[in-house]
């Protein structure tokens, strides 16, 4: 698991009482990644930390009672951005295997810049955070034409081969265009996709409104699909 922040704040302990739900509600053993953070880790660093902790825990796996062939990365927000972009990562490196790429509310994309007047009165992360977020991880590449899939994996062209994913993303969130177009390459290129475009919630919609039906539904699809790696 890998947590949320725009790649600029966050640490696993904000994340851990989620974190701890998860595992209660599905059963399923969880490593939550404490990943350096930009502006003082720019890219490639972040996700480097999340290869490190991907092959430490194929490595111990038999003594961890893990099954190797079921480990999958989750993230929320940057850390769903950072699941994706690790998934492409692994392809690249000719492993090892991710079995299952869980992304809720993804941050995808270094290109979204232009403000869609129906969502803005709404967000939480806004347009001005992501045009703070993507420069301190990208720096003077941010926007430009040499910014790779493992930075910003909406910029990948080939998604065979990746691993089947669960994707979800709020209406009224920032993220959302980037991610409904994420899951439609993704589908394209054969990957098996699960796709939720919750309506009327923005980012985030889970922690400031958990005891809403969406919520529920949302957190109740992420404990099945936890239990079906």
């Amino acid at each position: 698991f890998f947590h949320g922040g725009g790649y600029v704040f966050g640490h696993i302990d904000l994340f851990d009482g989620p974190v701890a739900r998860y595992v209660s509600s599905s059963g399923v053993p969880m490593l939550s990644v404490e990943y350096r953070r930009a502006p003082e880790h720019p890219f490639p660093t972040p996700l480097e930390d999340a290869y490190a902790a991907l092959r430490w825990l194929h490595e111990h796996a038999a003594e961890l009672d893990v099954d190797a062939n079921r480990i999958g990365v989750m993230g929320d927000s940057a850390g769903g951005g950072m699941a994706a972009a690790l998934t492409i990562l692994a392809r690249e490196r000719g492993g090892p295997r991710i079995a299952r790429q869980i992304l809720l509310m993804p941050m995808l994309d270094d290109r979204t810049t232009t403000p869609d007047p129906h969502i803005e009165p709404y967000l939480l992360w806004s347009y001005d955070d992501s045009l703070t977020a993507w420069p301190a991880l990208l720096g003077k590449a941010v926007g430009g034409p040499d910014v790779p899939p493992t930075a910003a994996p909406a910029r990948l062209e080939d998604a065979t081969g990746l691993p089947p994913a669960y994707i979800e993303v709020g209406q009224l969130d920032v993220f959302r265009d980037e991610d409904t177009a994420y899951a439609t390459k993704l589908s394209r290129a054969g990957v098996p996709v699960e796709f939720h475009l919750h309506p009327g919630v923005p980012h985030e919609f889970d922690s400031i409104a958990f005891d809403t039906d969406v919520a529920r539904r949302a957190i109740a699809d992420r404990v099945r699909v936890l239990k079906s790696i």
